[in-house]
């Protein structure tokens, strides 16, 4: 009697949702944030800036506080390369090439005019002391040895800084050469574009060993290097990027700073002078550090999520904390978690079941997927046949 009623209990509890599936050490996928374009912005740039186009742009957030002219096609000299280190950038990441690799220079390469340090055909300087010269001294000799030695070619190098630019979305944007230079038409770009491929540059922080040099050499010494971007020298926070000159494109900087955890880039196109470059670089940059401030707001505990017809009850579930963007003075970021009705298994880990809303003030800034943190089985008739059988068998 006490064997029977014990099978009874068993498969009664059988019956039960099954909480035997564990729970994995949770963990966060790649964000799916969704930002609200239409967002209320009391700051107000009232600046004087003497160039043809310029954007002021917040970085981890890809906001845009300011912007003039900013999908205007315009040549923009040397900060094509910022493309140019993008690519030499990314050819380290994935192994293509190592930083203490051995460049040999062609007769091409040498033969470079404008911006250079003067490499001599056959020479040969490791990839951390090209890209030292590319981005402190601007050196179009060693933007185009660098080109030759990842891609074989100059020809295939543009092609490739071409196809990158479209998966970045740079919508108004061609690249003739590697340097910038008018030969070859040059190309042109917009003040939007160049803040987008430099946002993407900003994310290899490998380039900071050079972006913030003064002064510094090659060459054992033997030859002097000075930066171009001298807000590196004279701005606060300033880690960058890139200017730009020729007769045709005038006077350009894609400039960056970093004060307390906000990372800003400023983009000046077509300035008359180098003295109005900078200053027009610097307002938008004060601009934007005396009104705005980057947050990541607390994160939400999600409690244990219900789910129907599952080998477990539940299962937890979790987000990235995205960066926010607010004005300085606002209120606190409220986070509102809102999970999906009625989930039913099978859930697959990493599925999308809900999502963080971020507000400020009432207003929605943006939004982060909740994904699971696990997955849960659906409990099918022949798991559950199973599971008693294997019971029944326990007390025999």
């Amino acid at each position: 009697m006490k064997k029977c009623l014990a099978v009874l209990m068993s498969f009664l509890f059988l019956l039960q949702p099954f909480s035997v599936c564990a729970y994995e050490k949770p963990q966060f996928y790649p964000p799916a944030y969704e930002v609200f374009e239409e967002w209320t912005q009391t700051a107000s740039f009232t600046g004087n800036l003497e160039c043809k186009a310029s954007l002021l742009m917040e970085a981890s957030t890809g906001r845009i506080l300011y912007q003039s002219n900013e999908n205007e096609e315009l040549p923009i000299a040397s900060v094509t390369k910022i493309m140019s280190t993008l690519l030499v950038c990314e050819a380290i990441d994935k192994g293509k090439i190592k930083i203490d690799d051995m460049v040999t220079v062609s007769a091409y390469a040498a033969s470079m005019g404008g911006s250079q340090v003067y490499l001599e055909p056959g020479e040969q300087m490791s990839v951390d002391e090209m890209l030292k010269c590319l981005i402190v001294a601007s050196a179009n000799d060693a933007a185009v040895a660098l080109a030759e030695h990842i891609y074989g070619s100059v020809e295939s190098f543009v092609a490739a800084m071409n196809d990158r630019a479209q998966a970045l979305g740079m919508e108004h944007t061609l690249f003739a050469n590697t340097t910038g230079l008018d030969e070859d038409g040059g190309g042109y770009s917009s003040a939007l574009d160049v803040a987008l491929m430099t946002r993407e540059l900003l994310k290899h922080t490998i380039i900071f060993n050079y972006t913030t040099i003064w002064m510094d050499t090659v060459r054992d010494g033997a030859f002097g290097l000075s930066n171009t971007n001298r807000l590196v020298r004279f701005y606060q926070g300033a880690n960058g990027m890139k200017t730009g000159f020729t007769t045709e494109a005038m006077y350009c900087v894609s400039a960056t700073a970093l004060r307390d955890g906000m990372q800003l880039i400023a983009v000046v196109l077509g300035s008359p002078s180098s003295d109005k470059r900078f200053a027009a670089a610097k307002q938008m940059l004060d601009f934007g550090f005396a009104n705005y401030r980057v947050v990541q707001p607390q994160a939400v505990e999600i409690p244990p999520i219900t789910v129907k017809g599952g080998c477990a009850e539940s299962f937890r579930a979790s987000y990235t904390v995205p960066s926010v963007l607010a004005e300085k003075g606002s209120g606190e970021i409220v986070t509102e978690t809102r999970i999906e009705e009625n989930l039913k298994a099978p859930i697959a880990k990493g599925q999308k079941v809900g999502e963080a809303v971020f507000l400020l003030e009432g207003e929605e800034l943006c939004r982060a997927d909740i994904r699971a943190d696990s997955s849960v089985e659906k409990l099918t008739f022949d798991k559950l046949f199973k599971k008693i059988w294997k019971n029944i068998l326990s007390f025999v």
